[in-house]
C-alpha cells in the first residue's frame, strides 16, 4: 500500500496539458492494458426523518436506493461525455453499494468500477458515486432541501503504471464511523 501524494507520482506536470499548456486528450496508445479497479465514495447528510423515510420504504417516488443505483452505473458508463478529456471506456463492472449511519443521519454511497485496459477508472467510480449521491438528493429534495453532499473522493485504485493508492486510514473515517470498511458495504 502506498500513499502518494493527491498530484501522484509525476507531481511536476499536469497529463491534461500539452507543453504550451493546452487541453489535450491523454495518449494512451502506447500504455499496456491491465486489470484496474477504483472505488470512490460519497456522503449524504439529512435529516433523522428523512432517513427514516428512505429506510422504511416509505418514500412515495419509490425505492430511492434502487434508483440510486442506476443512476450511479448509467452516469459510470457516460463519464466520458460529461467529463471532456475523459476516455470512452468499456468498463466490466460498476458496482454501487449504500451503508446507513442513523446516528449521523447519513447515506454513504461507495461505488466500484473495473475493467482490463490502457486507462485507470477513478473518475467512473468518482462519477457513479457522486451521481447516486445526487439522485438521493432529487428524489428526497421534496421532503428534506438542506441535505448535505460530501465529500466526494477516491477511496482506492489499482493498476496501471502508478500501481496501487489508497487513501490513509485517517482519511476514511471523515463522515463517517465505518467508511474504512469500504469493500465491505451492501447493497
Amino acid at each position: 500500500m502506498s500513499d502518494q501524494s493527491p498530484v501522484g507520482r509525476d507531481s511536476n506536470r499536469l497529463t491534461h496539458l500539452d507543453e504550451s499548456g493546452k487541453a489535450q486528450m491523454v495518449d494512451v496508445t502506447e500504455k499496456s492494458i491491465s486489470q484496474r479497479e477504483a472505488i470512490a465514495q460519497a456522503c449524504v447528510t439529512m435529516r433523522s426523518e428523512t432517513l427514516q423515510l428512505i429506510l422504511t420504504g416509505g418514500h412515495k417516488k419509490g425505492d430511492v436506493f434502487a434508483v440510486a443505483r442506476i443512476a450511479g452505473i448509467q452516469a459510470a458508463k457516460k463519464c466520458a461525455e460529461l467529463i471532456p478529456l475523459c476516455h470512452p471506456l468499456m468498463l466490466t463492472s460498476v458496482k454501487v453499494a449504500f451503508q446507513t449511519d442513523e446516528e449521523l443521519n447519513q447515506v454513504l454511497i461507495v461505488a466500484t468500477c473495473k475493467l482490463a485496459g490502457q486507462t485507470g477508472v477513478e473518475m467512473e467510480a468518482l462519477t457513479a458515486a457522486s451521481i447516486a449521491a445526487l439522485t438521493i438528493y432529487d428524489m428526497c429534495k421534496a421532503v428534506d432541501k438542506g441535505m448535505v453532499i460530501g465529500p466526494v473522493r477516491l477511496l482506492e485504485k489499482s493498476g496501471g503504471k502508478s500501481g496501487h493508492w489508497q487513501a490513509s486510514r485517517e482519511d476514511h473515517a471523515v463522515n463517517h464511523k465505518d467508511s474504512d470498511n469500504h469493500k465491505g458495504l451492501g447493497s
